[in-house]
């Protein structure tokens, strides 16, 4: 074969290698972009499926929400409906406790046999006991509900600590206790009745868990803060019990040896109204040997705003001596009427009794029959308010007549009322001994 025709051959050969190469090449990268293509097809498709789960999953969570909202509005709801409703039980059975309150002290006044007082004195425990119970209840119900709107003002501890120590000396003595209240000027930034009922019921503990020694309470300065202690020698407080102190219904372990167990709820209250009113509250126990509360306060920026007088605080008040005291009495409840009427005749007043507004009113047009003091139901039949008719007497007689709202109405709308009108006001049910000492006071 001729040369020529042999170097024709081989270039060809190289021509169809380079061609072959190139559609080699060319089929190697329309492959990959078939593969390119086909895996963005999987990776759309799996966007798309993703992106379809997650709307899924944000109509599920949308719904789920909205089901919590209105499962929150109807909690909301019920625990507003509770409050109420317990407000409204609560003045319905105090009713009923407050004449059988009042029935009793007049019963235990004719008393002859020592086993006749020691009856009367039972049922009045178990009365106590019971109008405690309801009150606790309705308190925890209203701090839950956020129905307490703490009245934030300059209280003087002074004031505060004569008021505890009237009230909580007799049972100490009672059970043979030391107890001390130091005498302080300092003056805190809080609600006086809500940081008073904290005190009571840390107080009340103490004494209660206490069978020798005492309880000492005490208030020192730690900068802007004051910190109010209640120190105790009582049983102290075990270890695995510190956790639930503030629970409702816990009672400590010693309460099987100590008479007059409470219900377990005082330091529940503590802790709702200390919570409340923004007051620190933490205690340190030594088991056996006793235990220390301590509440935390602002101070008053004017630790001199509105410290007592030297006779704000002088202990009895004049006399407690009703003999002759004329007394208007607005109820509408038939058996309280009956059972106060009762206890104010064996005071040796001389009582009138209304159960409206318009008899009240009526009983006063008596020119020769002037009441010294008017007590009033707040809640009459036909919508009359014990305010508004002590109010419209007082116009009619042109004087303004002490005055005492005595209701089963905790509502602190009431109490505004009654302060601003000049009338003091008692809940229900009435402990006789502290109604006989402000009727005094209110006459002195």
């Amino acid at each position: 074969m001729p040369v020529r025709q042999i170097d024709d051959i081989e270039r060809l050969k190289k021509i169809n290698a380079a061609l072959i190469s190139r559609v080699e090449r060319s089929m190697d990268q329309q492959g990959n972009a078939f593969s390119l293509f086909q895996t963005a097809i999987g990776l759309e498709n799996r966007v798309r499926s993703r992106t379809e789960e997650l709307r899924s999953t944000l109509r599920t969570l949308e719904q789920s929400n909205i089901e919590l909202g209105a499962a929150k509005e109807t909690a909301e709801l019920a625990d507003l409906s509770k409050t109420r409703f317990l407000a409204a039980a609560s003045h319905d059975v105090l009713q009923p406790l407050n004449a059988a309150h009042l029935s009793i002290s007049a019963l235990s006044e004719i008393q002859t046999t020592d086993e006749g007082r020691t009856l009367v004195r039972q049922v009045e425990r178990s009365l106590e006991t019971m109008e405690d119970l309801l009150r606790t209840l309705l308190d925890i119900s209203k701090l839950d509900a956020g129905a307490v709107h703490p009245d934030i003002a300059d209280v003087s501890l002074e004031h505060l600590f004569s008021s505890l120590n009237s009230d909580f000396q007799p049972l100490a003595a009672q059970k043979r206790l030391k107890l001390k209240l130091r005498e302080t000027d300092a003056m805190v930034r809080s609600d006086r009745i809500l940081l008073r009922r904290i005190l009571q019921n840390i107080l009340s503990n103490a004494l209660r868990y206490t069978r020798s020694g005492g309880v000492l309470v005490g208030a020192r300065r730690r900068g802007d803060m004051i910190s109010i202690d209640i120190v105790d020698t009582g049983s102290g407080i075990a270890e695995d019990q510190r956790d639930a102190v503030f629970e409702e219904f816990h009672r400590g372990s010693a309460d099987a040896d100590l008479s007059g167990g409470g219900l377990g709820l005082g330091l529940a209250i503590v802790r709702r109204m200390a919570s409340a009113l923004g007051h620190p509250v933490s205690f340190t126990s030594s088991l056996g040997h006793g235990t220390v509360f301590r509440v935390v306060v602002p101070a008053a920026a004017d630790q001199h705003s509105c410290r007592p007088g030297p006779a704000a605080f002088s202990g009895r008040t004049r006399g407690y001596g009703l003999f002759g005291t004329k007394v208007l009495l607005v109820e509408n409840d038939a058996d309280v009427r009956a059972g106060m009427t009762a206890l104010l005749n064996r005071w040796q007043c001389v009582v009138r009794s209304a159960a409206s507004a318009a008899e009240a009113m009526s009983a006063v047009q008596d020119e020769t029959w002037r009441p010294d003091i008017i007590i009033a139901d707040q809640h009459l039949d036909h919508g009359d308010l014990g305010s508004v008719t002590i109010g419209a007497i007082r116009d009619r007689l042109g004087r303004t007549v002490p005055a005492l709202i005595v209701t089963g109405d905790p509502s602190e709308t009431l109490s505004g009322i009654v302060r601003a009108s000049g009338i003091e006001m008692m809940r229900k049910p009435v402990k006789p001994a502290q109604l006989r000492a402000l009727m005094a006071h209110l006459l002195a």
